[in-house]
């Protein structure tokens, strides 16, 4: 070799880094920007964000803490008065009692799941998962060599998981089991007998349960249950719910676990490790977020409703397209079966070809073929112009 020159050394990954997935929306986000920079008008129904701004109020609080000094290290678990309105919320909208030494302040939701799975997955163990289901759940399940278990979520039974299935599903090594209710991508919501007979599947087993609650404020139908509202479950679950949804907060990376109180000492202890904290300035807005004015978060709801009425409604006169009716979050799932196209196919076709940005059914799982995930958190203007396009293209191309 001569002098002065070098050669990359070869890059020698854990065999873990192998395994480990990602989350299409982000990936189709990208290709949807790099279209955009050519010039191609791109309708965005591919990302799960709310399309609204954070609430004054909750702004306000965040830039006052700030400038009061609000920049420093917190405890890793999160601050004390935040922990405390985490517990007096979680107290009064899940009807169990709970304390704030149950709470784990994190950024955003992801790090719960992340938690949860280190701290009870081992290698060959098994995990019981929605699929289609959020992505993130399989690529932790594989990280961590254990065994993905996925569990069906069928249209025929409005995308709720079967509790009877569940309980075939269970062994001896099973380690820990992912609800998520409402759904994501299917909008379905778990109603208080699913949890009922859910739990009673589990009986009185020694697993963990993570409960994927972030959506819990976006329900159209119905009322929100929790399966740590069951007698005998509180302690076997680990509830995730953060403030990215309910108050329009994604980039401010928010999010809390809860769970019993020994459980929670290793949950911070993760946190030091991987974070130190959560964003000082970022807990005091959360604590206006909880006790503030909540007339935003009414108001996005119901925003959020009626633009899924009007989607499902116009979508589903599409040829090749039909469209089950969610009962919460802000997706629709619609099946594309009748189309002879397969999930990804189309998706990417209406991406390049129409200019509306969505997801393939099985970016969440090999259950969500024949399926396509359009996010409505986007104006209804942009909404009625993505119809219009798929419309025209299913035209001219089916």
């Amino acid at each position: 070799m001569s002098q002065g020159v070098t050669t990359q050394a070869e890059l020698r990954l854990a065999k873990r880094m192998g395994r480990l997935g990602s989350e299409t929306a982000f990936e189709v986000l990208a290709r949807a920007r790099a279209l955009e920079a050519q010039g191609k008008d791109i309708i965005h129904l591919e990302i799960g964000e709310p399309d609204f701004d954070t609430p004054q109020n909750v702004v306000e609080t965040g830039i006052d803490a700030l400038r009061q000094g609000w920049t420093h290290y917190t405890p890793s678990g999160g601050l004390g008065e935040l922990r405390e309105a985490i517990a007096e919320e979680v107290s009064r909208t899940r009807g169990v009692p709970c304390t704030a030494d149950e709470v784990v302040v994190v950024p955003g939701g992801k790090p719960t799941i992340f938690f949860a799975f280190m701290s009870f997955v081992e290698e060959g163990d098994e995990v019981i998962y929605p699929n289609p289901g959020f992505p993130i759940y399989e690529s932790m399940v594989n990280f961590l060599g254990g065994r993905p278990v996925p569990l069906p979520l069928r249209e025929e039974k409005d995308f709720r998981l079967d509790p009877n299935e569940l309980a075939d599903l269970i062994t001896d090594r099973t380690r820990l089991i992912v609800l998520n209710s409402p759904h994501n991508p299917t909008g379905s919501v778990l109603d208080e007998q699913d949890v009922r007979d859910i739990a009673a599947a589990i009986g009185d087993r020694d697993i963990m349960v993570l409960s994927d609650e972030i959506y819990s404020r976006l329900i159209f139908e119905g009322d929100h249950f929790s399966l740590m509202s069951v007698p005998g479950m509180k302690d076997r679950t680990i509830m995730l719910d953060g403030f990215s949804k309910t108050y329009a907060m994604t980039g401010w990376r928010l999010g809390y676990g809860v769970m019993r109180p020994d459980l929670a000492k290793h949950f911070s202890r993760l946190m030091m490790n991987v974070n130190s904290c959560t964003a000082s300035f970022t807990q005091i807005a959360g604590i206006e977020a909880l006790r503030g004015d909540q007339s935003s978060v009414e108001h996005m709801c119901r925003e959020f409703k009626r633009r899924r009425d009007r989607f499902v409604e116009h979508i589903s006169r599409i040829k090749g397209f039909t469209c089950r009716l969610p009962k919460g979050a802000f997706y629709t799932f619609p099946s594309i079966r009748d189309t002879g196209w397969t999930s990804k196919k189309l998706a990417d076709a209406l991406l390049d070809q129409a200019g509306v940005a969505c997801l393939a059914g099985t970016a969440f799982g090999a259950f969500g073929e024949g399926y396509l995930r359009f996010s409505t958190a986007n104006s209804m203007e942009n909404l009625d112009k993505a119809l219009d396009r798929i419309d025209a293209w299913t035209k001219k191309n089916l």
